[in-house]
């Protein structure tokens, strides 16, 4: 059992410096930063021999145990965000399709005003997904053409968007 005297001197010394920690750690969330306090004050409670043998700093076995919770807590709120792969949720759209069919006949017109070299570059990458290196294959030309070609490409694709009305 700890020495009481041993945590009143604890909670004097450091309580304040704690405090003003772990209001920095949790982005000054007052609720969170008193639950971090208090459970970094319980386990020094029940370490308060380890802390008796301490060599190096009290505060600073406090902070990095503050710091350790808070860090605990992110990585168990990320882990019940993300989901494993095969349980991806089916994203099947529903529903009416036309804004999508529109916006396609939109860049199909905008598409139409390119020269059929952007046009082919444009259509391998992005279209049929196809790498650099592979378009450059497909179409018989140095993949620093497609790079390039791409890049106008889209320049020019963008202003042709622009002159319909598009806006991103």
């Amino acid at each position: 059992m700890p020495d009481d005297s041993a945590m009143k001197d604890l909670h004097d010394d450091h309580a304040g410096a704690l405090w003003a920690f772990c209001l920095h750690l949790t982005g000054n969330d007052r609720a969170r930063a008193e639950d971090v306090a208090q459970e970094t004050l319980l386990r020094a409670w029940r370490n308060s021999a380890v802390l008796a043998e301490s060599r190096g700093s009290v505060r600073s076995w406090l902070f990095t145990v503050a710091r350790n919770i808070v860090i605990d807590e992110w990585r168990t709120r990320r882990a019940r965000l993300e989901f494993a792969t095969d349980e991806v949720p089916d994203l099947t759209p529903s529903g009416d399709k036309t804004d999508e069919l529109l916006l396609s006949w939109v860049v199909a017109e905008a598409l139409s005003t390119l020269s059929p070299e952007h046009r082919a570059v444009l259509v391998e990458c992005y279209y049929r997904g196809q790498s650099v290196a592979e378009a450059a294959r497909r179409l018989d030309i140095p993949e620093g053409t497609v790079k390039s070609r791409t890049h106008y490409a889209l320049r020019a694709l963008r202003l042709a968007l622009e002159e319909q009305g598009v806006v991103a």
